[in-house]
């Protein structure tokens, strides 16, 4: 049975961004620029480090599923909106905004776990370096990424599983340019109160305490360098610094979003842009720009190209 059965909407409309055409046009060109470079410097990362024996620690291996996970938290997204902005009429059928919302979560839930063992991985290697092969070695390394995407999938599931259960006989209207669970469950024709925090706490409270743990590691990492090393600490400040911009950049706007119930949430599409477009398309920057051995193999491989 479809899920559109189960209710009396079939469709939902979204509004995007503006009703102006030549606005459409100019988003249009400035999404579909960030969705290519999103592609290609996420790619390049993901090559880089399959084709380089060098970059075979569990490190490399964390940046590689970083990368890939950019690619498909972007890519649930985009695609549509690019053609949405190109329509009149912009609608998503009932099954395929669920969908939506399912990968969604899915992928970031999943990019949430795999950036806090990322952070866990960079405290092993400079707090605790003489047991640095023991705590993260290849095999726990991959347990670490199967737990990541079991833990986002447990989590998606949960808030598709509360959603497809709820009756939809009313207004079908969404402001934003694509389906999220804020958006969509406010349109119910049911009193929501206990799902509005079962889905706050279930988004939010994962996204705080990620983010907490994440901040926390960094700061055991700086405070370690400052202790144990004379040198180099201006550069590992300036490198974790960066990589706080970027967590803060992915998890501040989704805190934010999560932790309140959906009906006290408004539309807030423009925050959604920084986690949904320009975070994915910032991380290959933030985390490989500052990485010789990644800039060093990404030479050797367009040479290599080259002949």
């Amino acid at each position: 049975m479809a899920l559109g059965n189960f209710s009396g909407v079939t469709e939902f409309i979204l509004l995007g961004f503006s009703d102006t055409r030549e606005l459409q046009v100019l988003f249009f060109t400035l999404f579909l620029l960030a969705y290519v470079m999103v592609l290609l410097g996420n790619l390049l990362i993901i090559v880089t480090v399959s084709t380089d024996p060098k970059l075979s620690s569990p490190m490399y291996i964390l940046l590689c599923n970083l990368s890939f996970l950019d690619i498909c938290s972007t890519s649930v997204i985009s695609p549509r909106m690019l053609v949405d902005l190109l329509t009149q009429r912009k609608s998503i059928a009932f099954e395929d905004c669920i969908a939506q919302i399912f990968f969604l979560h899915f992928v970031g839930a999943s990019e949430m776990f795999l950036l806090t063992v990322m952070a866990y991985d960079r405290y092993a290697a400079i707090c605790k370096p003489l047991h640095y092969t023991t705590i993260m070695n290849r095999q726990v390394c991959w347990a670490l990424v199967s737990a990541c995407w079991a833990g986002g999938f447990l989590h998606s599931l949960v808030h598709t599983v509360l959603i497809i259960q709820l009756p939809f006989c009313g207004p079908n209207t969404i402001d934003s340019y694509f389906c999220d669970v804020p958006l969509v469950v406010p349109l119910a024709c049911t009193d929501l109160y206990l799902t509005e925090w079962l889905m706050a706490s279930n988004s939010g409270l994962i996204s705080l305490v990620c983010f907490l743990v994440l901040i926390a590691s960094y700061i055991f990492i700086l405070v370690t360098i400052r202790v144990r090393y004379t040198q180099g600490c201006g550069k590992a400040l300036s490198t974790c610094g960066s990589h706080v911009v970027a967590v803060t950049l992915f998890f501040a706007p989704c805190i934010f979003i999560y932790l309140q119930p959906s009906s006290a949430s408004p539309s807030n599409k423009h925050i959604c842009m920084i986690y949904t477009i320009f975070s994915p398309m910032m991380n290959p920057l933030i985390y490989t720009l500052r990485n010789q051995e990644v800039k060093t193999s990404m030479w050797k491989l367009w040479k290599r190209c080259r002949v």
